[in-house]
């Protein structure tokens, strides 16, 4: 079995894996970029395993002329920056003691220990320069099959870090095969340790689920959390039901993660997930937006095409029927629509509130008219 691709060819990579085996030292692409390469999924980052030390690791970049970066030199991580790209170069080594998140490592040349300790057997695959696949622990059956599952013992995985209970949903929301469901002894673990997740910080918790979420069809992982109660841990009061039907109804529609937050309800701001201020902002204007009577031609011209879009299909997954005919044009109608009076139209006959309170009633009168009413017209309704 081999992989390839730009990733693989580059100079860059080459470079890095040579500086390492022509040392004498193993120089194997490892987790991710091999995982993708075997999905046809795209490569995004290349991560280097070695059995070299971190200090020769950077002894040989600074002689190679490439820039040596100690971004986790306590675990074995030296960043080495190649030709403008930057890998993660780690060595090989096993876990001595754990403590939730961080551990206790101890430096190995045993390529089968450094795979023993990574999360899921898709993860724990490695290649070489000319892309043939190391596979020390059976991940290649796995990928094969789309089965996303532990490596070792679930539960001691999940002891290890509490936040894989996470990355297993997420994970299967991305590769796993929807038809085959989740591997059993990890839905066990997953569920028994669930509580731990509200010891995580909020930051890790968010970022997962944004990954989870984002996946083309979450729905199947986020029943099955909600079925073995890692849901209510992360978001209280939150309930899967509608998202099969917002996955189905989106059909490619433009928008992201926060409208299936938004479908799965339960606290009014998800504290749990640390949005940020603009995420925040634009969910609470997707919760306001699933309890109001506007049209998709005001929550157009009120929000703009994405915001509309994610309220409209939102709605109409929780209500479980399609959307009102001609939606999106009547979004894309609204959102280029511009209302065509102003203040100053109004003064001096108008001032101070009773200005406000006549141009918010043109506004209505032009929105209901389908952005018909010209000035002249809104004016006149002032004006009466």
């Amino acid at each position: 079995m081999k992989v390839s691709g730009d990733w693989l060819r580059s100079a860059a990579t080459q470079s890095v894996l040579a500086m390492l085996s022509d040392a004498g030292y193993h120089a194997l692409c490892v987790g991710g970029c091999v995982r993708n390469a075997l999905l046809a999924a795209p490569v995004a980052d290349v991560d280097i395993a070695t059995d070299a030390l971190p200090e020769t690791v950077t002894n040989l970049a600074e002689k190679a002329g490439f820039r040596a970066v100690p971004t986790g030199i306590e675990h074995g991580t030296v960043t080495i920056v190649a030709e403008g790209t930057g890998f993660e170069v780690t060595t090989f080594r096993h876990d001595v003691e754990t403590f939730g998140r961080h551990a206790r490592v101890a430096f190995s040349a045993d390529l089968a220990q450094d795979a023993a300790r990574r999360d899921f057997t898709m993860n724990a695959l490695y290649a070489q320069a000319d892309g043939t696949v190391i596979d020390p622990i059976g991940g290649l059956e796995d990928i094969a099959a789309r089965r996303v599952r532990f490596v070792g013992t679930p539960e001691d995985r999940i002891q290890e870090d509490y936040l894989r209970i996470l990355r297993f949903f997420r994970f299967h929301a991305q590769y796993g095969d929807p038809d085959q469901g989740l591997d059993a002894d990890a839905l066990a673990a997953c569920a028994l340790h669930s509580a731990m997740l509200e010891t995580l910080s909020r930051e890790r918790i968010g970022a997962e689920m944004r990954k989870l979420l984002a996946a083309k069809d979450p729905a199947p992982a986020v029943a099955a959390m909600q079925a073995c109660g890692v849901l209510g841990h992360i978001l209280p009061g939150a309930d899967g039901r509608a998202l099969p039907v917002l996955v189905h109804l989106e059909a490619g529609a433009a928008g992201g993660w926060l409208r299936r937050l938004a479908v799965l309800g339960g606290e009014e701001v998800p504290d749990g997930l640390r949005l940020s201020r603009n995420e925040l902002r634009d969910f609470s204007h997707i919760r306001d937006g699933l309890s109001s009577l506007a049209t998709p031609a005001e929550l157009g011209y009120r929000l703009k095409e994405v915001l509309a879009t994610d309220i409209v299909l939102a709605r109409a997954a929780l209500m479980g029927m399609p959307p009102p005919d001609a939606w999106q044009d009547a979004i894309a109608t609204g959102a280029h629509a511009r209302f065509p009076l102003r203040p100053a139209d109004l003064m001096p006959a108008l001032q101070g509130p009773a200005l406000g309170s006549a141009l918010k009633r043109a506004e209505a009168h032009w929105i209901a008219s389908g952005f018909t009413a010209d000035r002249e017209t809104l004016k006149d309704l002032c004006a009466g």
